[in-house]
């Protein structure tokens, strides 16, 4: 019987594929990132989705351990920047979608002065978003958020009722969404 206590030995039998030692693993360490997780996060979906996250990540980093730190430091290490990740999603998607005035708005309170390279790539991100979505779509997006236009003033600008203007914001909301977060 293999001796798995020593986690270099559970990292060597995860990565010769052994199924047991990867279920001995996650025994072993999703109850600790669960609680941690939900010290931070307090949506049980969303906390499950970056335990998830986090295992796959470990899966796919797990070849660059090298033991310079614990396997429970390089976990939780993972683990703290998936919960980034998701505050930062979620930050922009706030930021996104609420009655920004225009882009500058929507992208410099996102980050404070050390993440300034991260702004210049969350707006050259936003761009390629508006330039990839459908025109109409982007032409809408632009009235509401950068031309600062209420919905009413969208709806005359495209001669839409206002119920149709809302409604086409949406999907034109939507799809920025899902293009931007699959990019």
């Amino acid at each position: 019987m293999i001796d798995y206590s020593d986690d270099q030995i559970l990292v060597a039998h995860i990565l010769a594929r052994d199924r047991r030692a990867l279920a001995l693993f996650y025994r072993r360490y999703s109850p600790k990132l669960i609680a941690f997780i939900r010290s931070k996060v307090y949506n049980s979906a969303d906390g499950e989705e970056i335990l998830q996250d986090t295992l796959f990540g470990f899966l796919e980093a797990i070849r660059d351990f090298h033991g310079a730190s614990s396997v429970k430091t390089f976990l939780f290490s993972i683990c703290h920047h998936k919960i980034i990740d998701y505050y930062r999603r979620k930050k922009i998607r706030q930021m996104v979608f609420s009655q920004t005035p225009n882009l500058e708005a929507l992208v410099s309170p996102l980050f404070n002065p050390e993440e300034e390279f991260d702004t210049v790539i969350l707006k050259e991100k936003i761009s390629t978003v508006l330039a990839n979505i459908l025109p109409h779509y982007r032409k809408l997006l632009v009235s509401k958020y950068i031309d600062n236009l209420s919905v009413a003033e969208v709806a005359k600008k495209f001669t839409l009722s206002f119920k149709s203007a809302e409604s086409q914001l949406f999907r034109a909301r939507k799809a920025f969404v899902e293009l931007f977060l699959s990019m």
